[in-house]
């Protein structure tokens, strides 16, 4: 995903990521949470592609998290 929000796509990934990981669970089993493809987990981890803000609450309810959360960005 080549666009002007990249960066803050790639952060929302990384947070998932990070949660995901901190919990023990692999990006099968998240996508299952949320009723998702795990290759379409795997693009919205790595910013190759956006996806919708239901998806976005989707993930944060699977992972348990507030979704402010995936947009709290680290330097």
């Amino acid at each position: 995903m080549k666009n002007k929000h990249f960066d803050i796509w790639l952060g929302i990934g990384l947070n998932i990521l990070h949660y995901r990981k901190e919990q023990g669970l692999t990006q099968i089993q998240l996508a299952e949470r949320c009723g998702i493809s795990r290759t379409y987990m795997q693009k919205i981890e790595t910013a190759v592609t956006s996806c919708t803000l239901d998806t976005l609450i989707d993930i944060a309810d699977a992972l348990k998290i507030p979704l402010v959360k995936l947009f709290e960005f680290r330097d």
